[in-house]
């Protein structure tokens, strides 16, 4: 089985590199460019959602930070596009552990309210903040090479899906994070500290998300609040990695596939109705909770920790009631 499955990921691969060769077509690169894309985001929010509990609505800052990075050491500094991407990869990084201190110490849906509140905060900064270019955004030097950009999002999201696969499925840090995902004091019984497992998780879901935004930034030549920072982002990588399977690399994979070919494909023959892409979108996650809690790979595997994934990161623990007659006075 492992050699077999190593067969079909260097076919799956070898088919990618050389997909731009047969299909050169411009548009078709941007298409598969964007749900490389799409992908990158939907694993590293499953990161903190689907393997260590806890729900981000907060993820799409970390893209915009990095979006913004990329864009200000460009054209502010003028520092060349390769050197930006690390850069805009640990500022992301920095932004996770400043805003994990707090939010960390949250559970259930108060760690989601408190994250949706931080990609607002980021998102009101870069309004009014003259190093952004406010509401005007910035432009960023065009580069027209899609076979470009086409490789490096695809080697970016290839060697993030292999780090977390080893890191999440084959090393012990992986045991850690769904120790405390199922039982955090029991965790903690174990020996386990989860403040800071929890703050490590939240750091490598959110660097690979900022390099991201930095590619982006080049690709798309012009960034501003409303694209890069949007609620859509972080709503698009929960509806594909809820609609895939929580809790599993390659169920966020397929969720993201799925649902951007149904966006383009939306967007090409319906553009008159674009109210509705948000409505379907919203249909679309509560229909897989109710009716395929664990995602589409996990129905298909037999994989059950979807429902039970979804259940434990919107639960919030309420103090045990002491019991009646126990004679013990309030301290």
């Amino acid at each position: 089985m492992r050699w077999r499955n190593l067969l079909w990921i260097g076919i799956s691969i070898a088919g990618l590199l050389l997909l731009p060769k047969f299909f050169p077509d411009p548009f078709f690169l941007r298409i598969v460019t964007e749900v490389f894309m799409w992908v990158g985001l939907a694993i590293t929010w499953d990161v903190m959602a689907g393997y260590t509990g806890y729900l981000n609505f907060g993820h799409g800052a970390f893209f915009g930070i990095g979006a913004y990075v990329t864009a200000i050491l460009m054209m502010r500094s003028g520092w060349p596009f390769a050197t930006t991407l690390p850069v805009a990869g640990l500022v992301a990084g920095a932004a996770a552990l400043i805003a994990g201190l707090p939010t960390l110490r949250l559970k259930g849906a108060y760690f989601a309210i408190a994250t949706w509140a931080l990609a607002l905060a980021v998102q009101q900064m870069a309004l009014v903040l003259d190093i952004t270019g406010g509401p005007d955004g910035m432009r960023l030097p065009p580069f027209l090479h899609p076979q470009f950009f086409f490789y490096l999002m695809f080697a970016l999201v290839a060697a993030t899906f292999a780090l977390l696969w080893f890191l999440l499925e084959k090393a012990p840090f992986g045991l850690k994070v769904k120790a405390i995902r199922e039982d955090e004091l029991g965790a903690m019984a174990l020996g386990i500290n989860p403040t800071t497992i929890k703050m490590q998780a939240f750091i490598l879901s959110a660097i690979p998300a900022g390099v991201l935004g930095g590619i982006y930034a080049y690709w798309i030549t012009f960034i501003d609040p409303a694209s890069v920072l949007a609620d859509i982002i972080t709503d698009q990588a929960m509806v594909m990695a809820v609609f895939g399977g929580l809790g599993t690399l390659i169920g966020p994979l397929i969720g993201a596939v799925l649902i951007f070919a149904f966006k383009t494909y939306f967007w090409a023959y319906l553009a008159d109705y674009q109210v509705l892409y948000l409505i379907i979108l919203g249909g679309v996650i509560a229909l897989t909770v109710v009716f395929l809690p664990n995602g589409l790979w996990g129905t298909i595997t037999g994989y059950t920790g979807g429902r039970r994934i979804l259940r434990k990161a919107l639960r919030v623990r309420q103090p045990a009631e002491r019991p009646q007659g126990s004679g013990e006075k309030e301290t």
